[in-house]
């Protein structure tokens, strides 16, 4: 018989982690080197300054999460939690699974220190959705950047309907979980079924199990029917997670600035705007390999010169993808060290 030991589980997962990074930065390794490249061209006080934005960014997220742990009953320090959001960031890459890897983390630390996982797993949707909802700011003045400069397409359209009907679910599921569980569990389950049969014909078994999204669905809706009492509460995260748009949006301004290419406030929006649109929306953890690609001709509808675009991008990207996930490496190792 076998006895499940929760400490080697946690090392065997902590070795795997490292084992899909290393091969993730191997299989980057040309991407890194060229934006490595990239940020030893320009001036080097701004680099400097773009990398303490993206620090800035870190605790931005941070506050965002422990307002929602506050909202809902729990309280953590800014610090532990600054390193759970680096942590969650860097599994979401490294381990692509559409933001439920890096939701692991937090469920993981909650679990580890006695704490309601199902408040947990509650937070997590509700900080998506907040995000959502702070991009989708951001994006409708990208977007009106683009009509007025004649250069919105059908691909931006299409990638912004998927942000919107992705938030529209999410909302719709928070909403039926305030009001009613069963309803909630029968959603899920409708869902679940959907999913089950269309994996079906490659596994030959269900993928998700209707059961397990009834008792999720139970788990979720206890916390979430104090969320309409509290809806005003969650002004402030919203809040927290507009400004880490604008930090972003930050970076790629001193990214100009560090290379000394003319720019607009409509260059900085549009740019963004499109470049976190298609990170979303991209099949490739982080949009990698499609951002880098998008990001330049998005740059160049917006009158800036390809080859200065490029620069921008491979710089951008250093700073906003590369640096982060270094961080994260860090933080995750150091969560992994910390008893309880």
């Amino acid at each position: 018989m076998f006895v499940y030991n929760l400490p080697h589980m946690r090392q065997f997962i902590f070795i795997l982690v490292l084992f899909l990074a290393a091969a993730f930065i191997y299989l980057s390794f040309g991407e890194i080197q060229s934006s490595v490249q990239t940020l030893q061209q320009g001036n080097v006080w701004f680099i400097l300054l773009a990398i303490l934005i993206q620090s800035g960014w870190f605790v931005t997220t941070g506050f965002t999460y422990l307002t929602l742990y506050r909202i809902l009953g729990m309280d953590e320090t800014i610090s532990r939690i600054t390193l759970m959001t680096a942590a969650a960031n860097f599994v979401n890459v490294i381990a692509p699974s559409a933001g439920m890897g890096g939701m692991a983390v937090f469920i993981s630390e909650a679990h580890r220190n006695g704490r309601s996982t199902g408040k947990v797993t509650v937070i997590s949707v509700l900080f998506i959705f907040i995000d959502y909802l702070a991009f989708m700011a951001v994006l409708t003045c990208g977007l009106i950047v683009l009509f007025r400069r004649n250069d919105l397409g059908p691909s931006e359209i299409a990638a912004s309907m998927v942000i919107l009907t992705i938030a529209t679910i999410l909302g719709f599921l928070l909403y039926l979980g305030s009001r009613s569980a069963e309803s909630l569990g029968n959603a899920l389950a409708w869902m679940t079924r959907l999913v089950n049969r269309i994996t079906k014909p490659f596994i030959h078994h269900d993928y998700l199990s209707e059961t397990r999204a009834h008792d999720f669905a139970y788990e979720m809706a206890t916390d979430l029917k104090s969320l309409p009492e509290k809806s005003r509460s969650l002004i402030r995260p919203l809040l927290f997670a507009f400004a880490g748009k604008v930090l972003m949006m930050g970076v790629l301004l001193v990214s100009f600035l560090s290379f000394q290419v003319p720019f607009s406030a409509g260059t900085i929006i549009g740019g963004f705007s499109i470049s976190y649109l298609f990170l979303i929306v991209s099949p490739t953890p982080s949009g990698i390999g499609i951002v880098e690609g998008v990001m330049p001709l998005a740059l160049t509808s917006l009158r800036v010169p390809w080859s200065q675009a490029v620069i921008i991008t491979l710089a951008y990207r250093g700073v906003t993808f590369w640096f982060p996930l270094g961080v994260g490496a860090i933080a995750f190792r150091i969560l992994n060290r910390t008893k309880k």
